[in-house]
C-alpha cells in the first residue's frame, strides 16, 4: 500500500502502467497473461475478475438494476442504460472517422466501420 494518497508505486514493467495498490497491479497482470480463473457455469465463458463474472451473471438471472428515469425501461448493465439515455436525448458522441456520421451507440459506429472496410454490406 502506498504511503501517500494517490501515489502509484506499483508498476507493471511490460506496459509501464502504474497502480497505487499491489492488488490492482495483480488484477491488471491478468490482461497480459490471459489468466481467466472465473467461469460462468451456464455458458463456460471465463473472466479475469470475479466482478466481471458477477456482471455477466445478470444475463442469466434477469436482474435489472439500472432504470432509465425518462422512459422507465430497466437494464442489467449500466452501459445499456447510457445507450438508452443517449438515444432519448439525441446525443451522438461516436463519430465515424471515414464519413463523419455520428451515432448514439458505439456498436452502430463499429457496424458503420465494417461497411467502410467491406466486412459488412
Amino acid at each position: 500500500m502506498s504511503i501517500h494518497i494517490g501515489e502509484k508505486s506499483c508498476e507493471y514493467q511490460d506496459c509501464g502502467k502504474r497502480f497505487s495498490e499491489n492488488g490492482s497491479l495483480k488484477r491488471h497482470m491478468k490482461i497480459h497473461t490471459g489468466e481467466k480463473p472465473f467461469e460462468c457455469k451456464d455458458r463456460g465463458q471465463r473472466f479475469a475478475q470475479n466482478g466481471s463474472l458477477k456482471y455477466h451473471m445478470r444475463i442469466h438471472t434477469g436482474e435489472k438494476l439500472f432504470e432509465c428515469k425518462d422512459c422507465g425501461k430497466r437494464f442489467s448493465q449500466n452501459g445499456h442504460l447510457k445507450n438508452c439515455m443517449r438515444i432519448l436525448t439525441g446525443e451522438k458522441p461516436f463519430k465515424c472517422k471515414d464519413c463523419g456520421q455520428r451515432f448514439s451507440v458505439n456498436g452502430n459506429l463499429k457496424k458503420r466501420m465494417r461497411i467502410h472496410t467491406g466486412e459488412e454490406h
